[in-house]
């Protein structure tokens, strides 16, 4: 079997190994791969590992041979489904490898919203406190999670992740879902999507990107908010009406906004979150610690094994 990796440097820029998937197929490594180059490069493969790079009808119908696609990551939107089943090939994505790491991340943006972190230490080190005439000194008013409520919107597996981490720093959970689901590991109040924003002190987005809720934060929505409230999205990009948030940033309507995704990655220099007060933009690394990556490629190997075994294995569809 011939395996092509397509985009393998973000799934591992050089501290783990291959050697597991080099164990069960004649291997091509590429870092990145260009649009136009994906059909060449695929030409006489079998099997394909691909994380962002898109495998499209075109290049089904001119690579006949490809008949395994392991996506390594859990969105799968860059595959064509329909084509795949045509050309008789196999889809497999990995679910769940980064629920903690994403749920930490909620935190980490959390966390530097409320206490200002990064800026506090930068003004020790640039002298700040050895000039200061008390033996302490804020330039932001410090803010304590307890009694907050943090509303969840997406209750699968990271969801209720971050509600559990939210619960041990004392918040209270409310939470909506598109299925409502007898829940007891911790209190947590289901509630219809408006009450959600209108009450939540914090907003934590983890649902999946549909036609439906593209675009679901935007300007009716965000008025909606309190005026002290905190958007946190670590899901999709696309689930913001990003100019919308910008203007709600501004205008302080909302306070302030941590986000891993935006809707195209990178970004251009004139996405408008880019300049938004309180905007706290993180290069999509909720997905990306050590620990994520390695069960990930674990995933991945396991799911190739299975297909060669003759096995389903988290195949799509």
């Amino acid at each position: 079997m011939h395996l092509v990796i397509l985009d393998g440097h973000t799934l591992n820029p050089g501290d783990l190994s291959w050697q597991e998937i080099e164990g069960l197929a004649k291997v091509t490594y590429h870092d990145r791969t260009p649009l136009a180059q994906i059909p060449e490069r695929l030409r006489e493969a079998d099997a394909v590992l691909t994380n962002k790079a898109p495998i499209s009808a075109e290049t089904f119908a001119a690579c006949p041979s490809l008949k395994y696609v392991g996506v390594t990551a859990t969105g799968y939107n860059i595959i064509d489904l329909a084509a795949a089943k045509k050309a008789g090939a196999t889809v497999t994505n990995v679910p769940g490898y980064s629920t903690n790491s994403v749920a930490q991340v909620v935190f980490a943006l959390l966390l530097e919203i409320t206490h200002h972190t990064g800026h506090h230490a930068a003004r020790v080190a640039a002298g700040g406190w050895a000039a200061c005439p008390d033996f302490s000194f804020t330039d932001f008013p410090l803010l304590e999670l307890k009694d907050l409520a943090i509303g969840i919107v997406g209750f699968g597996d990271i969801g209720k992740a971050v509600g559990r981490i939210a619960h041990a720093f004392g918040m209270k959970v409310i939470y909506h879902s598109r299925t409502k689901r007898p829940f007891d590991e911790y209190p947590a109040e289901y509630v219809a999507l408006p009450d959600l924003f209108a009450r939540a002190d914090v907003v934590s987005l983890h649902c999946p990107l549909t036609a439906e809720n593209k675009g679901l934060v935007a300007w009716p929505l965000l008025q909606t908010m309190k005026p002290a409230a905190i958007l946190i999205n670590t899901a999709r990009g696309p689930l913001l009406n990003e100019a919308d948030v910008a203007r709600a940033l501004k205008e302080k309507v909302i306070a302030a906004a941590g986000l891993d995704v935006l809707s195209v990655e990178p970004p251009p220099l004139d996405n408008p979150l880019l300049s938004a007060p309180n905007c706290f933009i993180l290069p999509h690394v909720a997905w990306a610690s050590v620990a994520a990556r390695q069960r990930l490629m674990h995933e991945v190997t396991e799911n190739l094994r299975a297909f060669i075994a003759g096995e389903r294995r988290n195949v799509i569809g």
